[in-house]
């Protein structure tokens, strides 16, 4: 066995400091109204920054990205790779006051899996043994590979070594819910009063499209070392008037910045303004099952124009990269990756190709091409639409828009709504090119519903899941990533990097790959 022994807690107690009674509520801006806070339906961005706050995972991250235990306080691997134990912290307790067991694991995991739940994310948890077969009903329940050894021991075991892992064990997917209070509530279970959570706060108040605001859980273990006693989650969609209102003090951080205004902002904050790394990617969602979107000449003539430097650098400041490839550079577990035709020259310079493919397609100046194109309304996504609407133009493309809210938006992708073209945006959850690459399997649901279907690039990616050797592993990967990139389903524009505003009384915020900022590592000012 390779043991990985940690002491829960050490981290924290290294990064704040005892809270003071009179510590004021941290008013947190946060991208989207979270669609629900039940971890299990959950599947945006937004919604985990809440959870993280809610939920302890059997690890969880630190504010710097590392890896850190949540409510196992040890853990070992086995040497091949398919069964992790844990253990779990003997002073876990939910935000009721009762303990964190073992059972509670296991029942979270099942009711994840359980075809009734309806889980968003279900697929994420496939390495675990049954997963998918549980989650297609094709098994019993409990038949999933998650099993209490005792009060406080937990085995986990894998269809397949899995470099991801303990990153994956983090997710919201695998966060525990208190079944007492499911059981009872029903849908009801995750509203004030309802909601009963082990993470370090808990939920006291949630106001439709306004702040859900959260306070210390008087009952984790390390309670006591929360500088911060009270944050407020407070939707900000429209990233302008946010920036207004944290100008006037009356938010004290924010989760994203109008790209339009990073020169002025930086003039106007200096190093409040915070740039860091980032795991995501940009793109456009294309219906491969819709004519003329079926035809693989027109999503190449659409991409091929795209001025990925101009809407990275031009538009963004300098706050994203252009995107040739699906996977960024700097995962673990693959090498540089594969990337679509268009990096050399200029966009100009790729028209006359564009042009053809088009006239091969059958569209041309007797008969344009006509794209509605679909996005989730903010400042930043319209900018970006009239420039890419301005880029196809030249081609004689007529571009339409089509735009809701985020919750809206995403919801109806995910759903299997009509569209032809559509924004779409995806964080890694871990660290490794299956996080992206997984997104265009067949049947694949768990965040945007895919509708290409490719039999070889569904092969290599089964062929992957089931390799030890890391090496041809990243080999497979790559050999599906080229796949992709020469049928473009997915046209990627931007790999993201964090923008964040972050007040002068703020301490503790450390930007860092995987975008947590929990806040019980932090502090405020009064």
């Amino acid at each position: 066995m390779r043991r990985r022994d940690w002491l829960a807690g050490a981290a924290a107690l290294a990064t704040v400091r005892p809270a003071s009674a009179a510590e004021p509520t941290y008013r947190r801006g946060n991208d989207a109204d979270p669609e629900t806070l039940d971890p299990h339906r959950s599947s945006s961005v937004a919604e985990a920054h809440i959870l993280r706050d809610l939920c302890d995972g059997l690890l969880t991250y630190d504010n710097l990205g590392a890896l850190i235990p949540g409510a196992a306080r040890a853990w070992t691997v086995s040497e091949d790779g398919l069964t992790l134990h844990f253990a779990l912290r003997p002073d876990g307790r939910w935000s009721n006051g009762e303990p964190v067991t073992a059972v509670d694991f296991v029942y979270a995991f099942r009711r994840m899996l359980d075809p009734a739940t309806g889980a968003k994310y279900a697929e994420i948890l496939d390495p675990i043994r049954n997963a998918g077969a549980v989650n297609r009903g094709e098994k019993p329940i409990d038949a999933l590979g998650v099993v209490a050894d005792g009060p406080l021991s937990l085995t986990i075991v894998l269809e397949q070594p899995t470099p991801y892992i303990l990153e994956l064990l983090t997710h919201q997917t695998a966060l525990p819910v208190h079944r007492a209070s499911v059981e009872r509530y029903g849908e009801s279970f995750t509203r004030p009063g309802n909601l009963v959570t082990n993470g370090p706060y808990r939920l006291i108040d949630r106001v439709p499209g306004g702040a859900i605001t959260l306070e210390a859980n008087p009952h984790h273990p390390d309670a006591a070392s929360f500088a911060i006693r009270r944050v407020a989650f407070l939707p900000t969609p429209d990233i302008a008037s946010a920036v207004r209102r944290y100008a006037a003090g009356e938010i004290d951080s924010l989760s994203d910045l109008p790209v339009d205004q990073i020169a002025d902002l930086r003039r106007r904050f200096g190093s409040q303004v915070v740039l860091g790394p980032s795991l995501g990617l940009a793109a456009l969602v294309v219906n491969t099952r819709k004519p003329p979107f079926s035809d693989v000449r027109v999503r190449q003539a659409l991409s091929l124009v795209i001025d990925r430097e101009y809407l990275a650098d031009g538009l963004n400041g300098g706050t994203m990269s252009p995107a040739y490839s699906l996977c960024p550079p700097g995962l673990d577990n693959y090498r540089t990756p594969p990337e679509t035709a268009g990096r050399q020259g200029l966009p100009i310079d790729h028209e006359e190709t564009a042009r053809r493919l088009l006239a091969e397609a059958g569209f041309g100046p007797d008969r344009p091409l006509t794209v509605e194109y679909r996005f989730n309304v903010s400042d930043n996504n319209r900018t970006i639409a009239v420039a890419l609407a301005e880029m196809w133009r030249d081609l004689g493309i007529v571009t339409r828009f089509v735009y809701t809210d985020a919750k809206t938006h995403f919801a109806y992708l995910r759903d299997g709504g009509d569209f032809d073209i559509a924004r779409a945006s995806w964080i890694a959850d871990y660290s490794d090119p299956q996080n992206f690459l997984f997104l265009l399997q067949t049947g694949n649901a768990a965040a945007i519903a895919t509708t290409w279907s490719d039999g070889a690039y569904d092969d290599l990616l089964a062929r992957a899941a089931g390799e030890r050797d890391l090496g041809r592993r990243a080999d497979l990967l790559y050999e599906a990533e080229r796949i992709a990139l020469r049928e473009l389903p997915w046209i990627p524009l931007m790999f993201y990097k964090s923008k964040a505003l972050i007040a002068p009384r703020l301490h503790g915020y450390h930007p860092n790959l995987r975008n947590a900022a929990p806040t019980r590592f932090m502090r405020l000012d009064a």
